[in-house]
């Protein structure tokens, strides 16, 4: 009997690169310690979010309580691990939501000639603009709020997708097996989901991965900037923007809320990184 080695399939390949990376293994390691926390903080923490204990405001870090204090008493770290739930479901929903609005423009504009002129000038006027300052005037617009903040971000973020994704379906759209495929008469539909969108999907992983930080850190910048999310709310951005007032006497308030924003979006940016490698070393 003949042993018939099988090639390795792509995904698997792309696996095992992904695991000899280093740096992303770190970035993977960062994002676990997070989620997890942030899953378990009714179990882990500490202390009640929302309990206050005037006899301890403004409480330095101690055993009693690891990272101090804020203004009401209220235990920052307790409030770290409930806000990171916060803060990474606002960046799971902006990238689910940007991603299925943003591709389907982008397989759109890339796949039918006579719409991409559209579909292009309206990115090229959304992306003249710096995405924060574009999220706050749709802030102007709809008001401040955690919805709002988060639809905010969705708008300012889909512009990259479209233009990604275009490009990937432009470089694939004339390929002889996508000329083959209509050829033989099948429904436009059907060759994008069967034939083009698998194709692309390296690199709306990649894209997405590192527009999860992206997302995460332009959430927490409307909410200091007041925003969106508002206090008491023990969102991270919400939590910077309260200790501002009190950085000369109690600095742990702004500077772990923002390590731990710094933090979750470089443990993205490394997994993206990672990513991108593994999908195709040759860009190493």
């Amino acid at each position: 009997m003949v042993n018939i080695n099988r090639p390795e399939s792509y995904w698997v390949g792309m696996g095992k690169r992904l695991r000899r990376n280093k740096t992303a293994m770190a970035g993977v390691v960062i994002l676990l310690v997070f989620t997890l926390g942030s899953l378990l903080a009714p179990v882990v923490a500490p202390h009640p979010v929302e309990q206050m204990n005037f006899n301890s405001r403004l409480s330095a870090p101690s055993l009693t309580h690891l990272l101090g204090t804020d203004d009401f008493g209220r235990d920052i770290f307790s409030r770290l691990l409930h806000g990171g739930r916060i803060s990474l479901l606002m960046g799971l929903i902006t990238v689910v939501l940007s991603t299925l609005v943003g591709v389907t423009l982008g397989i759109i504009a890339g796949y039918y000639r006579r719409v991409d002129l559209f579909i292009m000038q309206g990115m090229d006027i959304l992306m003249s603009l710096p995405a924060l300052l574009l999220a706050i005037a749709v802030i102007a617009v709809l008001g401040p709020g955690l919805t709002n903040a988060m639809i905010a971000v969705v708008i300012a973020v889909i512009p990259s997708y479209v233009r990604v994704v275009r490009s990937a379906v432009l470089s694939i759209r004339e390929k002889e097996y996508i000329e083959a495929v209509r050829a033989l008469g099948i429904r436009d539909w059907q060759i994008l989901l069967k034939h083009i969108l698998p194709n692309i999907l390296s690199p709306i992983i990649v894209l997405s991965t590192i527009q999860f930080g992206v997302s995460i850190l332009a959430a927490a910048a409307l909410s200091f900037l007041g925003l969106g999310a508002q206090p008491p709310m023990p969102e991270w951005g919400a939590m910077v923007f309260v200790g501002k007032a009190f950085l000369s006497q109690a600095w742990w308030m702004s500077i772990f809320p923002g390590l731990a924003i710094m933090l979750v979006v470089l443990g993205f940016n490394l997994l993206g990184d990672g990513l991108r490698d593994a999908f195709d070393p040759k860009t190493r």
